[in-house]
């Protein structure tokens, strides 16, 4: 199996990295075109566009202007270390072993709106492009039709040479709307991640994001080929409900 995730918003470059082994991106020339694009924009602009903060934006803009070639360990880090949100907070990547972040190199996948498709050990300098961002470019209005299909046909290349059997979509909605799911090789897999409260089970945003991180690194650590043992998932309290489930959505609840 492939499994994908989700980017941060956040970043950690100050955390000291041992780690030597890195790769280099796939869509760094398309990405070059979307920086391009962005340094356009005044931080005003940018504010504007991505609904942020105008010292975010700011802050944004400095990065956009920074942004150069070759990435090398001096400017850049690792995706799987430099991502700091909820996701990577429940991967935890600076606890796994040389061996396991080379399992995670096979068969994990980071979606970007920058970068298009990532390995965990691609270098990667900070940004801020979420893939839903309405950033109009050559080919559309949006960094949907940016991307296009080249994220799928990358995918596909990625689970033939795992031997993939599935893809399982750890990823957010936003993101994997980048993915043309018909154009697949093969079926996709969608773990849910709900908890018991008022009442009933539901989604809550922050703890499901955290178990998607867990997720793919009960994966990574177990070494596991297919997609059949994460309904043994048990890390956080949860648990897969048979009754909860579909072929291609796979429910884990917590509580009650």
């Amino acid at each position: 199996m492939i499994i994908v995730l989700s980017p941060a918003k956040t970043f950690d470059y100050q955390t000291p990295s041992t780690l030597a082994a890195y790769s280099q991106a796939q869509f760094l020339e398309q990405s070059q075109l979307l920086i391009e694009r962005l340094r356009e924009l005044s931080p005003s602009a940018l504010a504007s566009l991505m609904k942020i903060s105008d010292k975010l934006a700011a802050l944004n803009a400095t990065r956009y202007a920074e942004w150069s070639q070759p990435f090398t360990l001096d400017n850049a880090r690792q995706a799987i270390l430099a991502f700091n949100g909820d996701v990577y907070a429940g991967v935890d990547a600076e606890t796994l072993s040389a061996d396991d972040l080379q399992f995670a190199q096979q068969r994990v996948r980071i979606l970007s709106g920058l970068y298009g498709l990532l390995r965990p050990l691609d270098l990667i300098q900070a940004y801020r492009l979420e893939m839903g961002t309405r950033l109009a470019n050559p080919a559309g209005k949006d960094l949907y039709a940016f991307w296009d299909e080249r994220i799928t046909e990358a995918l596909n290349v990625a689970l033939a040479d795992a031997n993939a059997s599935v893809l399982v979509n750890l990823a957010s909605e936003e993101y994997f709307k980048a993915i043309k799911p018909k154009k697949l090789s093969l079926s996709v897999v969608r773990p849910v991640f709900e908890d018991w409260g008022g009442g009933k089970f539901r989604v809550v945003s922050f703890f499901a994001k955290r178990a998607r991180g867990l997720m793919a690194r009960f994966a990574i650590i177990n070494r596991l080929p297919g997609p059949a043992a994460l309904k043994d998932f048990t890390v956080g309290g949860y648990a897969y409900s048979e009754e909860a489930s579909s072929e291609s959505v796979w429910v884990f609840r917590r509580g009650q």
